[in-house]
């Protein structure tokens, strides 16, 4: 049976209604797999960020900590000036340095006879403005140094002490002096870490000494209150863990925390995602009863000519990262806030591939800018799902319970393959019959650069006050629209990411 229809040839009643079920089927399938009727372009990077899936806790784990050079900066004015900048807009709570007990800090004047003025300036400083001390128990003063082997411009002195009973009468006293000054309640919120590195150059004696150091501490402290948090081996690259951990066990030696250090070059060879798998080793060696703390990690030791610390690198690292390692550790400190850092003496260039966050001057480069996207992040985590794994594109996505934050990297290790690449993303679960107004905030070559903005200008060694204006205004995050489109229950967005790119997109 056929019939003609305006003069066209028709499939029998039965094909047709074949066809009919064979379409009806196709999309319902495409909805129930959550895949998109607006196909995301070919070759794209696809992530589906599902708002009607269960959230989980999204704990600002980085902001926890941030780390410093020596002691003696905390009195400078600038020094100071950019870590209320780093607290107020990071969000970061406690701040590490080196070289407490330094002899230009003038704790230790004769044996037995000890100056706490210059640290109470430091630590009165840093809680009027809502932060603590991390406080790193080093160098050794020379007065109760068994040897004379210094480190850095500084010259801390890393020789074990003459006698361990000085060492104990010191850090009592010091303990002692803290809870007198700022309150019990107050200095059981701290942590006392133990030395810093004493495998990577900073300990003039050996692994003995260091844990008979670790013993003497934990005793000195812990004899003023059992709460108070002590802790180490404050060693480089994750290592002496095991020993430590052994150590403390057999000597009966209390200790609260496991700290460490890891940078991603530390490792050979250099891979990307090599933070969360030597961390996560670490967190399974570590007891659960025992808070692990890195107190010092960045996007790497590159040399100076990568301007890697200058650059969205180490935003696109950050972003990369912080979400891989959640849930991993108690505290992860940056190292460094601020480029006025003094380890090889003070550098007065702009960008010098220093530590820190900050520019002398104060200028935030784009790895503050990556902090302050996260710091902006929400406290729930919400689902996302992709496809396949990317080589080098990653996205999350947060939310307060009123807006949505999507963060995405393009992140690689310096040296290996990277390429723009266009990301869709699917926000699924979402009421379509809405208008929604969504900004789109980028860190890259063109965005967030004050490095470049300084490179135009011919790089000045000492910028005048209009040309750091203008490098200001360079580093700033600006904020633009981003179109969007409608599918099944869903908003799709699609933009292109350059190497080592970030973008942030955050609707209502």
């Amino acid at each position: 049976y056929q019939r003609r229809v305006r003069g066209s040839k028709v499939l029998p009643k039965m094909r047709v209604n074949v066809l009919i079920l064979y379409i009806f089927i196709l999309f319902q399938g495409a909805h129930l797999l959550g895949v998109s009727q607006n196909a995301c372009p070919s070759g794209s990077q696809v992530f589906e960020v599902s708002l009607n899936k269960p959230t989980t806790p999204w704990n600002h784990y980085w902001e926890k900590c941030v780390g410093s050079g020596h002691a003696l900066l905390g009195l400078r004015q600038d020094w100071r000036e950019a870590l209320v900048t780093a607290h107020k807009k990071l969000g970061f709570q406690y701040v590490r340095f080196h070289g407490l007990f330094d002899d230009d800090m003038s704790v230790v004047l004769a044996p037995s006879y000890y100056s706490w003025y210059n640290i109470d300036n430091l630590f009165d400083f840093l809680l009027s403005i809502g932060m603590k001390p991390l406080v790193e128990l080093s160098f050794m003063p020379e007065v109760l140094a068994s040897g004379s082997s210094t480190i850095m411009h500084y010259k801390g002195n890393t020789s074990p002490p003459k006698n361990f009973t000085d060492w104990y009468n010191l850090i009592n006293a010091f303990a002692k002096h803290l809870v007198d000054r700022y309150g019990l309640d107050e200095v059981r919120q701290w942590f006392f870490e133990t030395w810093n590195e004493p495998n990577c150059g900073f300990w003039g004696g050996n692994y003995d000494q260091y844990f008979e150091l670790l013993k003497t501490t934990s005793a000195a402290i812990k004899s003023v209150d059992s709460k108070l948090r002590v802790g180490g081996p404050a060693t480089c690259q994750s290592g002496l863990i095991n020993e430590t951990l052994n150590f403390v066990l057999k000597n009966n030696v209390a200790i609260d925390f496991i700290s460490t250090h890891e940078y991603p070059t530390d490792i050979s060879p250099l891979e990307r995602g090599i933070m969360k798998k030597v961390v996560s080793r670490v967190r399974q060696t570590v007891p659960a009863n025992l808070m692990l703390l890195y107190t010092e990690y960045n996007d790497g030791l590159y040399d100076e000519s990568t301007h890697s610390h200058d650059t969205s690198y180490a935003a696109a690292f950050l972003i990369k990262n912080i979400p891989d390692l959640h849930g991993l550790m108690d505290v992860f400190s940056w190292w460094t806030f601020t480029d006025i850092f003094e380890e090889q003496g003070q550098h007065s260039e702009l960008f010098q591939q220093g530590f820190g966050l900050q520019t002398l001057y104060g200028i935030p480069k784009p790895a503050f800018r990556a902090f302050e996207l996260l710091h902006n992040t929400g406290n729930q985590r919400i689902e996302v799902s992709q496809p396949s794994v990317y080589p080098t594109v990653d996205s999350f996505a947060t939310t307060d319970g009123t807006e949505i934050t999507i963060l995405i990297s393009n992140h690689n290790v310096m040296n290996a393959p990277i390429q723009k690449e266009t990301v869709c993303i699917q926000v699924t679960g979402i009421d379509t019959s809405k208008s929604y107004q969504p900004s789109l905030v980028r860190i890259d070559d063109d965005n967030s650069n004050p490095f470049k903005a300084w490179q135009q200008m011919n790089s000045p060694s000492y910028p005048t006050q209009s040309q750091l204006d203008s490098i200001m205004k360079a580093s700033e995050l600006v904020p633009s629209s981003i179109t969007y489109t409608n599918g099944t229950n869903q908003i799709i967005f699609t933009l292109d990411v350059p190497p080592h790119g970030v973008a942030s997109i955050t609707f209502k």
